[in-house]
């Protein structure tokens, strides 16, 4: 049914998913394996046709796109699925970087492997990972988290939780936008205190390519002073070995409790639905999030 797809050597590319990494900025970063499994799938699934497009015409490549993105995501997923059964070479790619990294592609994946479908990563550009090894933070551990939530008591929350929840000594990773920046750096300053060690990094690979690296207070009063903040931005922040004080723990608890009280309140709710309703608000699953607030509470009564 699909066209056999051979190398210069003439080895076919087999049939499956792969995910293809893209730059992220700089188009040189792509890799020469990427350029040739997008040269010889039977079509890309993209998170935006329009952006991939601009990418294959640079590199004169022309393959079927479909849209695959966060809101089709699971639809396009049972017809790419068949296909792919079928015996096709599918290519997924993301606007920039690894796909099913805070981007589509981690549920077709999923998919697939369910499917008994071979899933091929073809690695390059991704965000956290060069922004990690460019930070100056510990590599040794690290923990990659993602976007916070976008709402900013839910951002709190979350932010308060992490305190509460202690870590090593080692690096999180997170996503954010930036109209979002300052806000968030205020709440991780407020939550673990001025000294806490964090870098922006911004506009990685790119032009304006940005290292701001110091204490939390620091790095959010050198972008307060800008008049505009620009670009995609990965914040890094060094877990302290020891909290600030036991004042995040405490308002991470009390936040949890408040909060589930509230809803309560508000909406004539048992606990149990109100845990299922907050943890939808902070992104967490309500059995991590109910775990959580009987440690605190058990902390709370020894």
């Amino acid at each position: 049914m699909f066209p056999d797809s051979t190398d210069s050597e003439g080895t076919p590319l087999a049939s499956g998913l792969y995910l293809v990494a893209t730059p992220i900025g700089n188009l040189g970063d792509i890799t020469l394996r990427a350029l040739d499994v997008l040269r010889r799938v039977d079509r890309i699934a993209c998170e935006d046709t329009r952006q991939t497009q601009k990418l294959l015409n640079h590199f004169g490549i022309s393959k079927p796109t479909e849209s695959c993105h966060e809101h089709n995501e699971r639809e396009r997923t049972t017809t790419l699925v068949e296909a792919l059964r079928a015996g096709a070479r599918i290519a997924v790619v993301t606007d920039a970087g690894m796909p099913g990294i805070s981007d589509p592609g981690s549920l077709l994946a999923a998919a697939a492997i369910a499917a008994g479908i071979p899933v091929f990563p073809i690695p390059g550009a991704n965000a956290a990972l060069s922004a990690l090894v460019a930070s100056g933070l510990p590599t040794g551990e690290f923990h990659f988290l993602g976007f916070l939530p976008e709402k900013a008591g839910a951002r709190r929350t979350r932010i308060e939780m992490l305190a509460a929840a202690g870590s090593e000594a080692g690096t999180l990773v997170f996503y954010e936008a930036p109209h979002r920046i300052l806000d968030t750096l205020g709440d991780f300053e407020a939550v673990f205190g001025p000294d806490l060690r964090v870098v922006v990094a911004r506009e990685l690979t790119k032009i304006h390519e940005e290292f701001l690296r110091g204490t939390v207070a620091e790095v959010r009063g050198e972008l307060a002073a800008r008049d505009r903040i620009r670009g995609e931005i990965t914040l890094l922040v060094q877990a302290p070995a020891e909290r600030h004080g036991n004042a995040a723990s405490g308002s991470a608890s009390a936040k949890i409790s408040e909060r589930v009280a509230q809803l309560q309140a508000a909406a004539g709710i048992d606990e149990k639905e109100a845990l299922k309703r907050l943890a939808r608000e902070l992104g967490q699953s309500k059995s991590e999030l109910y775990r959580e607030l009987q440690r605190q509470r058990a902390r709370q009564r020894s």
